[in-house]
Parts: C-alpha cells; sequence; structure tokens
C-alpha cells in the first residue's frame, strides 16, 4: 500500500476563552501531493474551505489598530511586510511573508494588530461563510 506525498503549512489561531479573552494557538493544514489543474504537474493542495468573499488590504508603515474581535470567521495571509498581533491577555505572535492567521476570536476583547515592517504590510483576508 503506499500513501501519496504529504505536506502541512501552520496557521495562528486566535479564538475567544470562556472569560471573553482571545488567546493564541496553531494548527497544521494537511496538503496532499495531486493533480490541481491538469495538465500541469500536480501540486499540494489542501482540503477545499467554503468561503465567501475576499479582500486586499494595505497597511502603511506605523499603522496600529485599536484592539477589537474579528468581525467575522476569517484567515489572514501576509503578502508583504511583516504584523504583530497581541491577543487580549498580552501574548504576542508575529507574521511574515506567507504566513496564515485564522481569525476566531470574533467576540470578547479581541486582539490588536500592527505594522512592524517599514515598507507597511500587504495582506489577503478570506472570509468565511
Amino acid at each position: 500500500m503506499s500513501s501519496k506525498p504529504e505536506r502541512s503549512f501552520n496557521v495562528i489561531r486566535t479564538f475567544t476563552d470562556d472569560q471573553g479573552r482571545s488567546q493564541f494557538d496553531s494548527y497544521a493544514v494537511p496538503q496532499t501531493l495531486q493533480p490541481f489543474a491538469p495538465p500541469a504537474d500536480p501540486v499540494f493542495v489542501s482540503e477545499r474551505a467554503p468561503a465567501s468573499g475576499y479582500v486586499v488590504i494595505f497597511m502603511p508603515p506605523g499603522w496600529v489598530g485599536k484592539p477589537h474581535p474579528s468581525p467575522r470567521r476569517q484567515i489572514l495571509f501576509c503578502l508583504s511586510g511583516g504584523m504583530r498581533i497581541t491577543s487580549s491577555t498580552g501574548e504576542i505572535r508575529t507574521l511574515g511573508v506567507g504566513d496564515a492567521w485564522l481569525m476566531g476570536d470574533t467576540t470578547g476583547e479581541g486582539h490588536k494588530s500592527e505594522v512592524t515592517s517599514p515598507e507597511g504590510a500587504s495582506v489577503v483576508i478570506v472570509q468565511f461563510e
């Protein structure tokens, strides 16, 4: 029995705990080598997730957002620059090019986001249904 080659990518996640505080954890998204756009060669593909839309955002150098819960469940992919995310408990995670962040803290105290790179930060946010 042969298995398909696999790999994964890591996603940082914020969620709201029972006290309404934003917390961090992370999870791996598995990807399996498979045809995606034949006749192109196979690529590593994750499972399909339903989404309702996406936005492309540029935050200028020095941008700092006020603490807030995410307006909806959504995932951010960092295209350029860097960011610092602070949970309401004070825990910090940094994002750089290629990093992913699932914003699941849609209630409670939320998180604070800020740009850390001198060139600003470009991101794509995919919103879930």
